[in-house]
């Protein structure tokens, strides 16, 4: 990508154990980054409550695994118990970045991954997930996640239950770090790679929130950008067209040079 960025200001707003290394990398090409995490990762609020299912994990057909917090969390709260991911189930992972965590943590490839996406419809879409009738599965994810996975896996006839193993919370960051320069015209563009994070920028954002409006966004799925647009913001909006890291790099350049 060379300098395409040409000096981009660009607010990354992931959690800030994943800020760091999007950070560096709008920095190579060119760009200003400016971190404010607009969510923090944390444990379970009542560990004790994933005893009963993790403990039956070798008893499950198949085990997903939603994003990498799903699997650090994961592997952490087994770790706890003395478990560790049961042999005979088959693993399942939504968009590359997760399967990446879930070798590098546990030494296992996962038995299913979409080519073709990086999210649940993704995963649903494959042929191995059509005819689940009475398949056990577990799904990891944060608390409050998305239901779209397991009620269709449900609809399918598998049974389905979650082990919800990391909490999305608000950080505790001081509003001005985003409102100084926000008010000064230094931010060209914000990323938002949630719907909880563009309700919590909108939280941070809301004593200049006209401004904040008008602001440009990139975000990582057109439900956000949807979301975004109901909440008033008019000023220009892109969609990454790749899932990652990768794709939103891409879509910053391609915004920066008016493609």
């Amino acid at each position: 990508m060379g300098r395409d960025l040409g000096g981009l200001r660009v607010v990354v707003t992931r959690p800030a154990r994943q800020a760091a290394a999007l950070a560096e990398r709008i920095k190579q090409a060119g760009g200003r980054p400016l971190l404010f995490p607009l969510l923090a990762i944390t444990g379970p609020a009542d560990p004790e409550a994933l005893r009963p299912l993790l403990e039956r994990l070798s008893d499950t057909d198949l085990l997903i695994f939603v994003s990498p917090n799903a699997v650090r969390y994961g592997l952490e709260q087994l770790a706890a118990y003395g478990g560790d991911l049961p042999a005979n189930s088959r693993l399942a992972c939504v968009g590359e970045g997760t399967a990446r965590a879930l070798e590098q943590l546990a030494g296992r490839p996962p038995d299913l991954l979409p080519a073709g996406g990086d999210d649940s419809e993704a995963l649903l879409a494959l042929p191995a997930l059509q005819q689940v009738d009475g398949l056990r599965v577990v799904i990891f994810r944060g608390q409050g996640g998305r239901e779209q996975l397991a009620e269709t896996l449900r609809a399918r006839g598998a049974q389905v239950g979650y082990a919800e193993v990391y909490r999305r919370v608000r950080p505790d960051n001081d509003p001005e770090w985003l409102l100084d320069p926000l008010r000064q015209g230094e931010i060209d563009i914000i990323s938002v790679t949630s719907s909880e994070a563009l309700d919590n920028l909108i939280e941070f954002g809301a004593p200049e929130l006209e401004t904040l409006q008008r602001t440009p966004l990139v975000v990582f799925h057109q439900r956000i950008a949807d979301a975004a647009r109901r909440h008033g913001f008019h000023g220009p909006l892109r969609v990454c067209d790749q899932p990652g890291d990768d794709g939103l790099l891409e879509t910053l350049r391609r915004w920066r040079h008016g493609e």
